[in-house]
């Protein structure tokens, strides 16, 4: 999982890596490898916006996260009664 240390630094680099694309836009124009450029730096700042909203939702606290034990034992059956099986439709009456 990032940490806001390690998402400062991304966009720390990204911006350094927007200003490279910048120079090369000055330098050679509009050429289509420099549009691939650009698009790619705005695509990584579209991810990186979207991986830092997600950031606090993810953090738990004191960073400890609670285990949850599932049983090796069967489930009871009934459990399962007059349930659909996904993608196949409903089953007929036994």
């Amino acid at each position: 999982m990032a940490t806001t240390t390690e998402l400062a630094e991304l966009q720390r680099l990204l911006a350094q890596l927007r200003s490279s694309v910048g120079t090369l836009r000055t330098r050679y124009g509009d050429a289509p490898a420099v549009r691939r450029l650009h698009n790619d730096v705005e695509r990584l700042d579209i991810d990186l916006a979207d991986l830092a909203g997600t950031l606090p939702a993810q953090r738990r606290g004191s960073g400890s996260e609670e285990v949850v034990m599932v049983p090796d034992t069967p489930y009871d059956p009934s459990l399962w009664r007059d349930a659909d099986d996904e993608g196949l439709g409903g089953q007929a009456n036994q």
